[in-house]
């Protein structure tokens, strides 16, 4: 009996590995702005780097297509069907709800049969080209976290681009080039995004994987986020600790996945053939029934929360900081330049809070110290995973019945990776760390840090897994064999 349970239990943690296995057991959710913790001196708030809850951004967009009336219906028409392009006899009538297929038609809710979706007028006017620019704004700064996925009702167009802005529509540049040829589409070689490395993750390239024509099974176009994202986390995301490091450090891939707009410019429709056929056109449309596009707002890492009101996007700073994006510091709190959080060290970051300015603090200081420019944060090992921290001496702020200098304070000078300040004059590093304000992992000092030093807390998954086969076994009662 005892032995039968306890085989049952072993089979449960083999399936709650299983499934905790393709996602990493080390890694900063960054869900927590700050957090109060308890010293000798009493309770101070930690800060940490953070950042919003990854969404379904579609809901918070506004759509604008070009031209204007390029959407069907007004005047009423009638078109082919999808799967047989030789039944001429589907009305589109945008006076009539049910017949009607406007824009808006591309974010609602996927889950009815038939399948709602926006469509094009026909290429009633061919040889004049039938082409379409749909441009997706948020108003708002937006991080990609995966995969832009486009579902036609139509064929999949015989080319298309997906482009991006970073500045609110103003400059547009390539994402993504698409194509049954694109050699003599836009004169590229085609390629996928497995053809591309570390190296040329940034590449812009055309594909001829997601245009195979007037086909009903292959309605889908992706454009592969989580595929590159893997090139530096592993096949299964599972090191994120170095793909955040990447972030941090490289600004133009931190750039590549940030958007202020996107806009899908349909160029030529899904045609199935190598010629046009004149006698048919209204066989010839663009139809899409759901797009897809999941992110963040962008706070820099200042910021769990985005609120939508009045609609517009804004992100509700912490560490001292304002503006849209959590760009800049406070009034009264520009001690130092503004900077961006820090994904690094795992699993807390940084949060390079704004500090009150020296004029603000009211008093003239009597003397000076060394405290920590957290804004020249750095990597300068690929195996380290704390950050450097470069020292530069200000003048302090007087405190009063001071004789000298504080080292930490939990105000301006914070003991890093959770490090407490004891009495003002050192801070309690934890074990792996050392230095005036924990600011180096310890084995540094012997030599011997591996891929994995410095991460301090224990596997948040692995405490999660352990605490349930705890339970389980406790439950079970002694075991006899």
């Amino acid at each position: 009996m005892y032995l039968s349970r306890f085989l049952s239990i072993h089979a449960l943690w083999v399936t709650v590995s299983s499934v905790m296995q393709p996602y990493p057991l080390v890694w900063g959710h960054y869900d927590v702005c700050k957090t109060q913790i308890y010293t000798e001196e009493g309770k101070v708030w930690d800060y940490m780097a953070c950042q919003p809850e990854s969404t379904d951004m579609t809901k918070y967009l506004k759509v604008k297509l070009d031209p204007p009336d390029i959407t069907c219906g007004d005047p009423p028409e009638t078109f082919c069907a999808m799967g047989n392009p030789y039944m001429c006899n589907n009305e589109c009538d945008a006076s009539t709800p049910e017949l009607a297929h406007p824009p808006e038609l591309m974010f609602d809710f996927e889950g009815r049969h038939p399948s709602t979706f926006w469509q094009s007028a026909t290429w009633k006017e061919y040889p004049k080209p039938l082409q379409v620019n749909i441009t997706l704004s948020w108003s708002k700064t937006i991080e990609l976290t995966d995969n832009i996925v486009i579902t036609f009702e139509s064929g999949r167009p015989d080319q298309m681009i997906l482009e991006k802005s970073l500045d609110y529509g103003r400059t547009w540049q390539p994402y993504q080039y698409y194509a049954t040829d694109c050699l003599d589409a836009f004169h590229m070689d085609p390629k996928s995004v497995k053809d591309l490395s570390q190296h040329t993750v940034l590449e812009i390239i055309c594909t001829e994987e997601y245009s195979t024509g007037y086909t009903t099974n292959s309605k889908i176009i992706h454009f592969e986020i989580k595929d590159r994202f893997a090139f530096f986390a592993g096949p299964w995301l599972r090191n994120m600790a170095s793909l955040y490091g990447q972030l941090d450090t490289t600004k133009k891939l931190r750039d590549f996945f940030t958007v202020t707009d996107l806009r899908i410019r349909l160029l030529r429709p899904a045609v199935g053939e190598i010629f046009v056929d004149e006698l048919h056109l209204a066989r010839y449309f663009y139809a899409i029934s759901d797009i897809k596009v999941h992110g963040r707002c962008k706070c820099n890492l200042h910021a769990t929360v985005c609120v939508y009101d009045n609609s517009k996007l804004t992100c509700e700073c912490e560490h001292n900081t304002t503006g849209p994006d959590c760009g800049k510091c406070k009034k009264n709190y520009q001690g130092r330049p503004w900077s961006p959080g820090s994904y690094l060290p795992i699993p807390k970051g940084t949060a390079n809070t704004c500090i009150p300015s020296i004029s603000s603090i009211g008093n003239p200081p009597k003397f000076n110290r060394k405290w920590p420019n957290i804004s020249s944060l750095e990597v300068s090992n690929p195996k380290q995973v704390a950050p450097k921290l470069a020292l530069s001496t200000v003048s302090s702020v007087q405190v009063a019945n001071h004789k000298r200098a504080n080292v930490c304070d939990n105000e301006l000078l914070h003991c890093q990776n959770g490090g407490t300040c004891h009495n003002n004059v050192r801070c309690l590093c934890p074990a792996a760390y050392t230095g005036i304000l924990c600011e180096k992992l310890r084995c540094e000092e012997a030599g011997s840090c591996s891929a994995d030093s410095g991460q301090g807390a224990p596997p948040r998954g692995s405490r999660a897994l352990l605490a349930l086969l705890a339970a389980l076994l406790g439950a079970a009662g002694p075991l006899g064999i």
